[in-house]
Parts: C-alpha cells; structure tokens; sequence
C-alpha cells in the first residue's frame, strides 16, 4: 500500500469532550483532513513543539527523549499512521541508527510530537483517510457552518464514547473492570486512573 503524507495543521480544543483537543493533519497533495482525538499533555507538547520561539525552562517528557536518542546518535525516520480501531489511530515509529532500521508502537499523539522534534515526515494509509478523513470545504457547503464548529462535530463522530459514569460508587466491581479494560482499550489513561483508584479503595475495605 502507498503512503500518503500528511502535515500539521494544528490543533483545537474539543468540548465534546473534557479535557481533550483535536490535532488536525492535512493531506499533504489533497484536500483531505484527518481529526485526531488527543489529551492535554501531549497537546501542549505538540504546540511547544511547533513553537520555535518557545523554550521550557526544563526538558518536556518528549524533548527528554529526543536528547537520550541523539547521544545514542539513534533519529526517527518517519511516523506512520497504520490503523484505526473503534476511533483510536495506532503508529509505528520508524528508528535509524548506524543506518539500521528498528519500528515500535507508539501512540499516535506521541508519534507526532517526537516527528516535529526530529523534522520527520508523517504517513498514512488511504482506507484511513478515506474512514476518518472529511474534506472541509464539502462539510462547509452542506452545513452552511463555522470552520471551527464543523471540526469539532467531525471530532466528536470519530470519539469513542466515554463509558465512565460520573458516581462510581453504585457501579459493580465486576463492571468497573471492565470498564477499566476498555479504557485502557482505546487509551484514556486518566479515566482508567480513576476506575484503578475505586477498585483499590474497595479491596482495602475488605
């Protein structure tokens, strides 16, 4: 299958959902746009990353590791998005060292925020574009609707619904693990925290 590259458009907030933002990548020879779903942490990583101007006092979790790779003298050659499950987007990450190449998993948010640090290229495939991807200015000639507006609603369609009820405490140990193994599933790790916490507090209890 070709690769299709894709570039960094950038990223907005969803409030569909809390606590999440959406990193928006174009197509890079189409029209297309790919929404994807990612927390606040690694949001503000990608935009520090983007910012040329904008230097942490300390190293961030991603810079951290750029610097541990570079005195191994080890670069990313290229991300790829390669799947799509239940609206979580999978990556490898491509490694180069002493011209030999290695691929690991990688969470997506991760993946981008580490091809920005080495100016790596990012790719996907077409039968993910072609499920995830909307071209906008369809979108906005159907909807009659705001740029912004139209992302987030695209967003929320591509979302996983959060299964997490907001009182835990009614809420069966036996649904509460596997409540956990969903989250983990499609990767909302602070939720899962929370369902973790409960289950701990109960078995102290006992």
């Amino acid at each position: 299958m070709d690769l299709i590259e894709l570039n960094i458009d950038g990223i907005s907030y969803s409030h569909n959902q809390t606590g999440a933002y959406a990193l928006i990548l174009s197509e890079l020879n189409g029209e297309r746009k790919l929404p994807i779903v990612i927390g606040g942490f690694e949001a503000q990583s990608i935009a520090i990353g983007l910012e040329k101007e904008i230097t942490p006092l300390r190293p961030l979790t991603h810079d951290l590791f750029r610097n541990s790779l570079e005195i191994f003298n080890i670069t990313i050659k290229q991300i790829i998005i390669h799947k799509l499950v239940d609206g979580v987007f999978f990556s490898s990450i491509v490694y180069e060292q002493n011209k030999i190449e290695e691929i690991i998993d990688a969470r997506t948010s991760d993946a981008v925020s580490l091809a920005i640090r080495f100016k790596a290229p990012i790719y996907t495939y077409e039968f993910i574009l072609s499920k995830a991807g909307f071209i906008e200015a369809k979108i906005k000639e159907k909807n009659n609707e705001k740029d912004e507006n139209m992302i987030k609603d695209f967003v929320q369609k591509q979302t996983p619904k959060n299964p997490l009820p907001d009182d835990l405490s009614s809420v069966s140990e036996k649904k509460l693990i596997n409540l956990l193994k969903k989250l983990v599933s499609t990767e909302e790790y602070e939720d899962a925290v929370r369902i973790r916490d409960e289950i701990s507090k109960r078995k102290k209890k006992n």
